[in-house]
This record gives structure tokens, C-alpha cells and sequence, in this order.
């Protein structure tokens, strides 16, 4: 339930709020007009129970959020971080558990949530301003503001459905943002955005901040660590972990993700049956995560894939992620404009060498792609395919460093 504005510094407050779903859609029918009869009988609702085939998107969440503080919400896909925003926003009721919010909540949940396609950009920031309870004086005297901040320009005058998905991110979020709300609400929705956009709204969210409490759910760690006072893993719709040391949340993340183990997130066409580093240290190939490698030092992948007949050509790729998650480094056949042809031999054996490779200090994860070269459409995207790690000379920050060349020039 939403409450009217008070002076009371908690804006957000989540008691043991749970939500199940049911992974069968006619039973889920069935089940809702059972749960409907049962409201209105002396046998109540057992809504803490599970039935068949359902199971707890978010199970016994409980935390509160003052004004000026933000909460990074955090975990892999399927977590339950969209769908606990989506009850922290009304559009989800929980099963058990209730949540308080307490005045003005703005919402960007979903790319394009709450706009008409059919209606003008300028219709429909009077449209969502108006929602939030806004009259029309206070939306015009803020709506230069919107559409500056938007980047919009001529298009506010067109239909949204004409707009890209970025168009649409940035005059959602400059509505949300320009608004003045109590309470934000943003889901990953940044991640379609700019560059340039990106930095203008992480520097808007800490203006708002101040005033107002944010939940903030992104899969991009620095954008987690910049904005948030403190963090919130979920995991299986559980708290994993939080704290007011954002960092250390983060350090939960990237375990959690390394635990995971090898995924194949492509459509299996190729499959990797064995991959392997060599180790400078024992001089041999390893399949484990043993390998350091010092600035300067080659990386060498061997892995061999296994490719079904209706593959005919490929590119294959790597990518490392740092502790962070952040990509640091990628290479690509393609690069090379190389590609690679099915022999139909079964297995197939391959090997990619990166020089003189020069990283900051840490452990890094190698994702590794064979792509359609017409399509891009991955046939494998195997992510923590194998673990490395670095010890670099010097120390930085960055994700990536460069040796450079240098020299002392004596000017006569």
C-alpha cells in the first residue's frame, strides 16, 4: 500500500513479503479462482504453502530504506530482483508479507512501461506526470526539463512506437527523474542506453538521492558500486546477502557467478567438450583454474568442440570478465576475418594465442562463442569456461593496461 508523505525518514519498508508462481499455466488458472473462493470463506488462504508445480520467485524479504540511501538489488537472472520491484511498485500483490511505501514512487521497471505507443512522446509525459498526481501547471513548467534531459527534441512530437528502444529509456527515465519522486525505482533498464546517457543519469540519481530512496537492479557492478549505499544479493528469490559494504556484496556476487560452473547459453548447436590453459609455471596445459600468468605472458587456449552437421561455418570468440564482471578483453577471429568451416570429423581441435597479454592484477573468466558470421546468433556462448589468474607489474584500477612506449627526450 502507498501511504501520504510524512516526515518519517523510512520511505520503503519490506516484511517477509513473498510471491510464488506456478509453472503451469492452466493450473495456475485453477489454482487463482480456488485462492478467490477461499478469500471469501472461513478457511482462509493458505498462501504460505506450495502446491504443485510452484514455487517461491521471492521467499521472506525484509529490509527498509530511508531517504537518501540506495539499494543495489543484485543476482543472476531469475533471482527474483524484477519481480520483488514489481510488488515494491503495486503491480504484483504478495502471496505473504506486507510492504509500506511512503509518498511519491516513480518507477522504470520496464523498457517503455506506461506509454501509449499509439500517442506522442508529449502526450504521453502529460499522461504519466499526471498519474504520479501531478496537474497540469506543474507538468508544464517541468516539461522543458524532461525533453532537454530526454534528448528527445523533435521527436517528442512523434509516436512512441516510432522510438527506439533507447528513445524510449531516456524519456522514460528523464520523466521518472524530473518528477521529484520519494521513492525510484530503476530495473537494468540503463543497460540499452548510451554511453553519454548513462553517465547524465548515474549523475542524476546521485543529485536524487539525497532526497529520495532508490532501488537500483543492474547487472553491471561499477554502476552498482558508483550509485549504491549499500547491496542486496538474491539468489533462488532468497537474501543471500547484504551489508552496507557494497563491495563485499559484489564479492558474493562474483563467487556466486564462479560457482556456477560452465553454461552453454547458446542454441547447442556446438558444444565444448575440453578446454584447457597452459601454465607458464608447470609448462604444461591444465584444465583447471591453476594458471597464473604474469604481465607480458601469452595466453594460450586449447578446447576442442563438438559441431553438428547443420553447422557449416563459424567465428569463434573470448571474452574475460574480471572480478567485477566487467569485460576487459575480447578476441575474435573475425577480427582476422577468419572463419572457420565444420570438416564433419566429430570433435574438432582449436587453439587461440593472445601476446604479450597485459591485464590489472586479479582473477579473470573466460567466456568463449562460436557465432553464425551471417547472423551472429550463437551456436555455443559457453560463460566460466575456465578461471585465470594475473599478477600484474605496478598497480591499477583499470580494467585493461597498456605498457606503452617511453622515452626521456633531452631537448639541446
Amino acid at each position: 500500500m502507498t501511504k501520504e508523505r510524512t516526515e518519517d525518514d523510512v520511505l520503503i519498508k519490506c516484511e517477509s513479503v513473498s510471491k510464488k508462481f506456478c509453472k503451469d499455466f492452466k493450473r495456475s488458472l485453477w489454482y487463482g479462482i480456488k485462492d478467490v473462493s477461499l478469500s471469501f470463506s472461513n478457511k482462509g488462504n493458505h498462501n504460505n504453502e506450495l502446491r504443485k508445480d510452484e514455487f517461491w520467485a521471492v521467499k521472506d524479504i525484509s529490509f527498509e530504506l530511508k531517504r537518501g540511501e540506495c539499494l543495489g538489488l543484485i543476482g543472476h537472472n531469475g533471482a527474483g530482483k524484477s519481480t520483488l520491484l514489481k510488488i515494491l511498485n503495486n503491480l504484483l500483490t504478495p502471496d505473504v508479507g506486507q510492504v509500506t511505501m511512503i509518498g511519491r514512487v516513480s518507477a522504470l521497471i520496464e523498457l517503455g512501461a506506461g506509454f501509449n505507443p499509439i500517442l506522442t512522446g508529449r502526450e504521453n509525459v502529460y499522461n504519466n506526470a499526471a498519474v504520479l498526481g501531478f496537474t497540469k501547471k506543474e507538468i508544464n513548467a517541468k516539461f522543458d526539463a524532461i525533453v532537454a534531459f530526454s534528448e528527445i527534441g523533435d521527436f517528442i512530437d512523434s509516436p512512441v512506437q516510432n522510438y527506439s528502444s533507447g528513445m524510449k529509456v531516456r524519456l522514460g527515465f528523464a520523466i521518472a527523474s524530473e518528477m521529484e519522486p520519494d521513492i525510484l525505482l530503476i530495473d537494468e533498464v540503463l543497460a540499452v542506453g548510451d554511453l553519454g546517457f548513462i553517465i547524465k543519469c548515474l549523475n542524476r540519481i546521485g543529485e536524487l538521492m539525497t532526497k529520495t530512496a532508490t532501488i537500483f537492479v543492474s547487472h553491471s557492478m561499477p554502476m552498482v558500486a558508483r550509485v549504491s549505499s549499500h547491496a542486496m544479493l538474491m539468489h533462488k528469490g532468497v537474501n543471500q546477502f547484504s551489508s552496507t559494504d557494497t563491495a563485499q556484496a559484489i564479492k558474493q556476487y562474483v563467487d556466486l557467478f564462479e560457482s556456477a560452473g560452465r553454461v552453454n547459453q547458446g542454441t547447442g548447436d556446438i558444444e565444448l567438450t575440453k578446454v584447457e590453459l597452459y601454465n607458464p609455471q608447470t609448462k604444461s596445459f591444465v584444465t583447471d583454474d591453476s594458471t597464473l600468468l604474469a604481465t607480458g605472458d601469452d595466453l594460450r587456449l586449447r578446447f576442442d568442440l563438438d559441431i553438428k552437421e547443420n553447422i557449416k561455418d563459424f567465428n569463434l570468440s573470448i571474452t574475460m570478465f574480471d572480478g567485477q564482471l566487467r569485460e576487459t578483453l575480447s578476441a575474435s577471429s573475425e577480427y582476422k576475418n577468419r572463419q572457420f568451416t565444420n570438416t564433419g570429423q566429430g570433435r574438432q581441435h582449436f587453439e587461440v594465442v593472445l601476446p604479450n597479454l597485459i591485464l590489472s592484477t586479479g582473477k579473470y573468466a573466460v567466456t568463449l562463442v562460436a557465432a553464425n558470421p551471417l547472423t551472429g546468433q550463437f551456436a555455443m556462448r559457453v560463460t566460466n569456461c575456465i578461471f585465470f589468474s594475473m599478477k600484474a607489474v605496478g598497480i591499477s584500477w583499470a580494467t585493461s593496461v597498456m605498457a606503452g612506449e617511453w622515452q626521456q627526450i633531452n631537448q639541446s
